[in-house]
């Protein structure tokens, strides 16, 4: 029996491809994001055992572990500099701006169907592209962040 187009929608993965990135609510092209995941460091007790079988062991969920998340992009006269060097050059005059950051999962549309937040967010390395003088492969810029959570949202 052959599906709807409603029930295609619902039932296929969304393409990896089609995102959208937002930083302080204006939208900049990055072309790979990675890094988007929410760990929770694993604490272990152990109770006094009495009797046979010794002690019992519980394994709970303990703090957050540390977000890192990378985005590339293209270098692009004019806006680079402007959104990523100015940024982390304010690391070093001991102002860090941190900043909210929504990476948007799109339809075939480009209407947003799952976000991800990440909140709180500042610059911790910034790679400047390789260059090779026997490629015509486009300049990739590289910038780490550290955040302080990440909230998912469906739309």
């Amino acid at each position: 029996m052959a599906m709807t187009k409603d029930q295609i929608k619902t039932a296929y993965p969304l393409p990896v491809y089609n995102f959208r990135v937002e930083i302080d609510g204006n939208t900049v092209g990055f072309s790979e994001v990675s890094g988007l995941n929410i760990a929770y460091e694993t604490m272990t007790y152990t109770e006094s055992g009495t009797g046979v079988g010794g002690p019992r062991i519980m394994y709970m969920p303990g703090k957050p572990k540390v977000t890192t998340l990378t985005m590339k992009k293209g270098v692009v006269t004019g806006v680079s500099v402007a959104t990523l060097y100015s940024w982390i050059n304010s690391i070093a005059l001991n102002r860090v701006v941190k900043k909210d950051i929504v990476i948007r999962l799109c339809d075939e549309n480009g209407a947003a169907v799952v976000s991800w937040k990440v909140v709180n967010a500042f610059p911790t390395q910034l790679d400047a592209p390789a260059f090779t003088a026997s490629s015509n492969d486009v300049a990739v810029e590289s910038m780490s962040l550290t955040a302080d959570n990440i909230i998912v949202e469906q739309s």
